[in-house]
């Protein structure tokens, strides 16, 4: 059995998927790459099989038909052997720090494991400009396993995603459900999926994952955003109807879970704006409608009780507003 699993689900990847694989052979035979190839139309199919034929005892590669980025996770998920479970894209890279992150994993397992491993991730620019770490020294303790009693309250930029989190793997495979095909934007999914089934977690301070923005296609792109909004909105929906948060009992998780849903919740009002459309204003109030038949009581709390309401002023004013918010954001932490 490995220690590691890591997917890298791959789509028309031919030009930048060996930095990413590269980046993950130091592991070794602690590690088992798994790498989708998710019917692509390129070269990325020969350049896997290269690779498995080479190191046979590390990468194994899947071939399916097209059904997206998470329909790649599920199917690393469904063939992983390693005790842990990692997503790193195929156009991002981990850093020289990934066998500490292993080494951390084998001293958890002598101690009975944990369910969540955080590291920091790093954005990376093509123009090298705003390049940062996001990291989570001022709300996790280091290097020993903790419980959710012992975090403090995430900073707005502060966010748990595939670039920080090695979960266990039988953790994710409680959620009952799989991620969406064709859907982008589902890795936030992934996580809010997870998250109550964590119960012991690490935290590695140091910025193993390489987060590389700046790809003319990329999905984080401002224009790519806006056009698919929908997406957004139904990621966002799934995340708040798969669990009532009054259900979720320790405190702090909760607490975590409702700092996530915020975000979400700002990120799909944020982006569905930026259509400038009263249609897409619609879209947005039919998911509201979603959230309120689920959860009334928590729907009116991020809705009408928090700074989103500012931004889901109706009309161009509103818009308008949002859209300021948007740009400001993007320019303090530039996630695109």
């Amino acid at each position: 059995m490995k220690l590691l699993t890591v997917t890298v689900p791959c789509y028309n990847s031919q030009d930048y998927m060996e930095n990413c694989i590269q980046s993950l052979l130091p592991g070794g035979d602690r590690v088992e790459i798994i790498i989708i190839d998710d019917g692509s139309k390129d070269n990325t199919g020969k350049i896997a099989d290269s690779y498995a034929e080479r190191f046979p005892d590390i990468v194994k590669v899947i071939h399916q038909e097209n059904g997206g980025h998470g329909e790649g996770i599920n199917q690393g998920l469904k063939h992983a052997t390693g005790t842990y479970f990692k997503v790193v894209d195929s156009d991002d890279t981990l850093s020289a720090d990934f066998p500490k992150l292993l080494d951390a994993l084998e001293a958890c397992e002598r101690q009975g494991g944990v369910d969540l491993a955080v590291t920091n991730y790093y954005y990376v620019h093509s123009d090298g400009e705003g390049d940062r770490s996001i990291d989570y020294s001022s709300v996790l303790p280091e290097n020993r396993i903790f419980t959710w009693e012992e975090t403090k309250p995430f900073r707005i930029y502060q966010l748990l995603t595939i670039h920080s989190c090695t979960f266990r793997t039988e953790a994710m495979r409680q959620w009952g459900e799989e991620l969406p095909k064709h859907v982008f934007y589902e890795d936030n999914l992934m996580i809010y999926k997870t998250l109550p089934y964590v119960r012991k977690m690490y935290y590695l301070n140091c910025d193993l994952y390489r987060y590389w923005i700046g790809r003319p296609d990329q999905s984080v792109q401002a224009s790519i955003l806006a056009k698919r909004y929908s997406h957004q909105i139904l990621v966002t929906e799934k995340c708040f109807t798969s669990c009532h948060l009054d259900d979720i009992t320790e405190p702090r998780l909760r607490r975590y879970m409702k700092h996530e849903l915020f975000m979400m919740f700002g990120i799909s009002i944020l982006t569905t704006r930026q259509n400038k459309s009263a249609e897409t204003d619609a879209a947005l109030g039919r998911m509201w409608e979603t959230c309120m038949a689920f959860d009334p009581k928590w729907a009116k709390y991020f809705h009408k009780h928090t700074p989103l309401l500012f931004i889901c002023v109706p009309g161009k004013a509103g818009r308008k507003f949002a859209n300021g918010v948007y740009h400001f954001a993007n320019r303090v932490v530039r996630f695109n």
